[in-house]
């Protein structure tokens, strides 16, 4: 009776042992780990909010910053293969590209809150997995099965579980007199996610952690810098700086740096598609957090909806995806042989069957 995958979902035949692995165990926690650090940097939002305090590129500019020193570094001091200068000569463009992508969609989703709702913000930023799953299929030309399309819907029908909770404790937050662009800015903020997490994954898969930190880091502080000089000099200079918000943009700052650390591992293991269906469950964290710190109502479809993301979420990895391009090979310098042993030791056990996708995404 429970041997059979087929009798859970009727599309395919797995042996549960097959499907309920170490690996998915793991996969299940490093995503929820992701969602605790964007629970965090939320956390810390809300507070520099009733601080009086609205620098959402200072705050982009400080994690840049750290990518900069931990990761940029590193290129830099590389010799032969891989050094800062042979990656700039040939793909300077395209990691421009790339930092422009994620440095725009942090700024347009934080400025989205003083238009829009907080729930239009949670519904609408799903948009990113639609698009994320397009352009995998145009680009890395990945290949979903039946159940990934019904695993995607489970998920955002936790979503809505967890919508209805905020309308239903009457939480209903933001300004409705620019809502059209406010919701417009969400659906930008979750297209340019779409197009760093696509990057992300074929660096991270072809190339290496370190180069994408290092050039994230690199082209992330230039381009957050020059938005920073411009639009929040004034903004600033009005900060009143005492320990409690040095902290607040220390913690944030601290998980940013986690989050973007540690998030290419786990790419690397799954895909972007799998991390950013993880990823709903921050919303829910924060709200958990809410309760106890903001003194939110609690509702019983909170849980619900965990469950049900969950779910989906194991439904997404349970059954692999596959590229409908062949296998290319990967030249490997001796010093991304030499990189951080947490992605040797974190994804030791986790051979995907499907190849990893080559193409000449970047």
């Amino acid at each position: 009776m429970c041997g059979k995958w087929r009798l859970a979902c009727g599309l395919y035949s797995y042996n549960l042992r097959d499907v309920f692995t170490w690996h998915l165990l793991k996969t299940i926690l490093m995503g929820q780990f992701l969602s605790l650090l964007i629970c965090g940097t939320a956390v810390s939002c809300q507070y520099l909010v009733e601080e009086e305090v609205q620098t959402p590129m200072l705050q982009s500019f400080l994690n840049y910053a750290l990518l900069l020193l931990a990761y940029t570094s590193i290129l830099i001091t590389r010799k032969g293969d891989g050094n800062i200068l042979q990656i700039l000569q040939t793909k300077w463009w395209k990691y421009l590209v790339m930092g422009v992508a994620d440095v725009e969609a942090n700024y347009a989703v934080v400025k989205a809150y003083q238009f829009t709702t907080l729930t239009s913000i949670q519904l609408l930023d799903c948009f990113v997995i639609p698009v994320l799953m397009l352009l995998s299929w145009i680009t890395l030309k990945t290949r979903y099965k039946p159940v990934h399309f019904v695993a995607v819907m489970v998920c955002l029908l936790g979503v809505g579980a967890m919508v209805g909770a905020d309308f239903l404790a009457g939480r209903v937050q933001g300004s409705h007199s620019d809502v059209i662009l406010g919701d417009g800015l969400v659906l930008l903020s979750a297209a340019l996610y779409a197009v760093s997490n696509l990057c992300q994954e074929h660096t991270v898969k072809n190339l290496s952690r370190v180069e994408f930190l290092g050039m994230m880091g690199l082209f992330g502080t230039l381009i957050s810098g020059i938005q920073l000089a411009v639009l929040e000099t004034r903004a600033v200079a009005e900060i009143k700086w005492n320990l409690r918000i040095s902290l607040l943009f220390a913690g944030y700052a601290l998980c940013m740096f986690v989050l973007y650390s540690f998030m290419p591992v786990v790419v690397k293991m799954t895909s972007a598609t799998a991390v950013n269906l993880s990823l709903l469950t921050a919303d829910l964290f924060s709200l958990f957090c809410g309760i106890f710190l903001f003194h939110y109502t609690f509702s019983a479809l909170y849980i619900v909806s965990f469950v049900v993301i969950t779910v989906g979420f194991v439904m997404f990895n349970a059954v692999p995806t596959y590229s409908a391009l062949p296998e290319e090979p990967v030249e490997v310098s001796s010093n991304q042989t030499a990189e951080s042993s947490l992605d040797h030791l974190l994804a030791a056990d986790c051979q995907r069957t499907e190849p990893l996708t080559a193409v000449a995404a970047l």
